[in-house]
């Protein structure tokens, strides 16, 4: 049998010419572009290639032979291999230009249009802000280790850290405490993942586990939650199994003191990963609105009611719609909680057809005057498109990502004659190529 040629593998040198929106160096090898993580533009970086495709290629970088003004030494050991963060090796203020470039840049070229107005930049700490993740849990046999953490860049495999930077300190300054705890426990090996959820005053853990746990598996996590006080859940099987270990009423909270709310939510609830964010953000959502007790609105993607409770607080009716059927009651109860009536919550698939439902053909036909939208990554085409006939007066797109944005800005400012007054982004997620904008649009 012949043996397979091996690869050769040519090393280049090559000055980098820009960023790419996710954060990596390009350079060009016979005209041809090269992404190349790690690198900064005006750095001369030598690198092999990695993965080559029909029109751009892939490469490790190998070392930098100049370095950028605009580099800095990573905070995390683990930076350079972890896929959680991709920017630490560039200045926070080079991480906001480019943020800032990527959204303007999509508005314009898939958008076709640019905002009167570039919000001020919303920004908070850089460091332990991360209140939701979901960690990774793995033993490695050839190291007889067990590792907990993100997957590395190339997402094969697990980070080998020790700490996190970015997670909150009561999870982040506990990693190794927590590869002691699970690898001492028997079902070691049948441990998927950890999703880290934390409110206001309690930090909880779900183990996943693929197996039910021996009571001296069970003893070991109560132990170590009435050690350091975090709350313990477990996960045997889909997300409606997750339940409290310890302690057993645990509950989760968060508060928006400046409009007098709290919020109960369960660990495995979708809530914003940025607390500091979160709070600037509703309070910059709510000034766009600028919302009167004559206003009727919608808060579309409503999730728990993040936005719809405070919506509520100041205008007349609030119509909030979600998909996910748990969160729409959670949000319920959280407007019972917080004594709020004028506000209805429904659950239905946004991507699908609306205007026939009882519910919603009555809301629209009363008249809406006033719109947010807080979409996944996917966007809000399908119901922007559907409520064409709606003339909102205003609408507040809340985005997680620039490209949908920009092609939801297409439909309203092409075709259905909105303009984008104002656009501006939060860095939800500091050393991360992830942008998080807000757009206001108006008639």
């Amino acid at each position: 049998m012949a043996r397979a040629k091996k690869q050769v593998i040519t090393e280049h040198t090559a000055t980098v010419e820009d960023l790419s929106h996710d954060g990596r160096g390009v350079v060009r090898i016979d005209g041809k572009a090269v992404f190349l993580d790690g690198a900064l533009p005006g750095e001369e970086a030598t690198f092999n290639l990695k993965k080559r495709r029909r029109r751009w290629d892939v490469a490790e970088l190998i070392s930098i032979n100049n370095a950028s003004n605009d580099r800095v030494e990573p905070r995390c050991a683990a930076a350079a291999m972890c896929g959680g963060c991709s920017l630490q090796h560039l200045s926070p203020d080079s991480q906001i230009a480019l943020k800032q470039r990527s959204l303007l840049e999509s508005l314009k070229r898939i958008g076709k249009t640019e905002p009167e107005e570039v919000l001020p930049i919303m920004t908070g700490g850089l460091w332990g802000y991360r209140r939701k993740a979901r960690l990774g849990v793995r033993y490695v046999t050839k190291k007889q280790s067990l590792l907990v953490g993100f997957r590395e860049k190339d997402g094969r495999f697990l980070t080998d850290m020790h700490r996190c930077e970015v997670l909150h300190p009561s999870v982040g300054e506990r990693i190794d405490a927590l590869r002691e705890l699970v690898g001492g426990l028997d079902v070691a090996k049948e441990i998927a993942q950890i999703e880290v959820a934390i409110g206001d005053d309690v930090t909880a853990l779900i183990f996943r586990n693929l197996v039910e746990l021996a009571d001296n598996d069970k003893e070991a996590l109560i132990d170590f939650a009435k050690s350091t006080g975090l709350h313990i859940y477990l996960q045997p099987a889909g997300p409606k199994s997750v339940a409290p270990l310890w302690p057993l009423d645990s509950k989760l909270f968060y508060r928006l003191d400046e409009f007098d709310l709290e919020f109960e939510f369960l660990p495995s609830d979708f809530t914003q990963v940025n607390h500091s964010i979160n709070h600037q953000m509703i309070a910059q959502a709510m000034a766009l609105l600028d919302l009167n007790k004559q206003d009727r609105v919608f808060d579309l993607f409503c999730g728990l009611g993040n936005f719809s409770l405070p919506i509520a607080k100041y205008a007349g009716e609030v119509l909030a719609v979600e998909g996910e059927s748990s969160l729409v009651q959670r949000a319920k109860d959280n407007a019972q909680r917080n004594g709020i009536d004028n506000v209805e919550f429904h659950a239905a698939d946004l991507s699908q057809p609306l205007t026939s439902v009882p519910w919603f053909k009555s809301f629209v036909k009363e008249g809406v005057d006033k719109m947010l939208l807080d979409p996944p990554r996917s966007g809000a085409y399908e119901i922007i498109k559907e409520l064409a006939s709606v003339k909102f007066k205003r609408i507040v797109y809340v985005s997680c990502h620039p490209g949908s944005l920009a092609r939801d800005t297409e439909l309203l400012v092409g075709e259905q004659g909105y303009k984008l007054v104002k656009a501006g982004i939060m860095d939800m997620f500091p050393h991360t190529a992830h942008v998080e904008a807000m757009a206001v649009f108006e008639r």
